[in-house]
């Protein structure tokens, strides 16, 4: 499967210009099987007057991501700033296919350091997505910091982040995309985006990991630029069952799934 890792700039709340380029950057590689961007790639994060404007762009967003998937003939993942059918505000990662049949996954750790924790609401649900004989975890930026949450249970090949990382902790984002690899032993494919809005500076580091930790494609630190791999799955099942780390794995259950038994 060839993945192709999307690393742009994003102008504050310009959807419209915002697509447009993302777009231009998707054509560049062409025949990808799957697409990733950043956290909020249409609109910025925590973008002015998103919790007015979230239901409405949220939607928007999810077509145009429709048309492109079919466009394209392949997979798009991305999120979103929306609201769910309560009116409540979610960062919302889609996975959209190019039959316009998704998956989405709700952020689970809201990131309460900025104020996220202040208009959204925190998702519940883990969510594994299957496209093109690979199943992906779905992440968002803040949940990079918290492993148990993303422990590999057997259930999954690779792991998607999407995110709008800071410049100044761009080193805990390379350190622990490749710690997610390792301990997981799977793929991990880290999309973050670029420029700067009215709080940070983003330098991207959007990059493609194999199951030992090595960037198999990486973009260039600091500018607009894409990036694409192959996935291998024979070569991921070989190193699995040579050195079979999951297998020795402690079984647990997290607080949230124990309250539905």
């Amino acid at each position: 499967m060839k993945v192709a890792i999307i690393q742009h700039v994003i102008r504050q709340d310009d959807l419209n210009w915002n697509m447009q380029h993302v777009s231009e950057l998707m054509d560049k590689q062409a025949g990808a099987d799957l697409f990733v961007l950043s956290e909020t790639f249409a609109t910025g994060f925590m973008a002015e007057g998103s919790a007015d404007k979230a239901g409405m762009q949220g939607m928007m967003v999810l077509n145009w991501m429709q048309r492109q998937a079919s466009r394209l003939n392949a997979a798009i993942a991305g999120s979103v700033a929306t609201k769910d059918d309560d009116g409540k505000l979610r960062n919302r990662l889609y996975f959209v296919r190019p039959d316009g049949f998704y998956d989405h996954y709700d952020k689970r750790h809201l990131f309460s350091f900025a104020g996220e924790t202040k208009e959204y609401v925190a998702g519940d649900r883990r969510v594994v997505v299957h496209w093109r004989g690979f199943s992906f975890l779905l992440q968002v930026c803040y949940d990079l910091r918290f492993p148990v949450f993303s422990r590999n249970r057997g259930d999954y090949d690779a792991i998607i982040y999407v995110a709008n990382w800071p410049e100044p902790r761009r080193d805990v984002w390379q350190t622990l995309l490749k710690a997610r690899a390792l301990e997981n032993q799977c793929y991990v494919i880290g999309v973050n985006r670029v420029g700067s809005d009215s709080a940070c500076e983003y330098q991207g580091d959007s990059v493609i990991l194999n199951a030992y930790g090595r960037a198999i494609a990486e973009c260039m630190p600091g500018k607009v630029d894409t990036a694409a791999a192959q996935l291998d799955m024979e070569e991921l099942h070989r190193f699995r069952q040579k050195f079979p780390v999951l297998a020795d794995s402690d079984d647990f259950l997290l607080a949230s799934e124990k309250k539905n038994l």
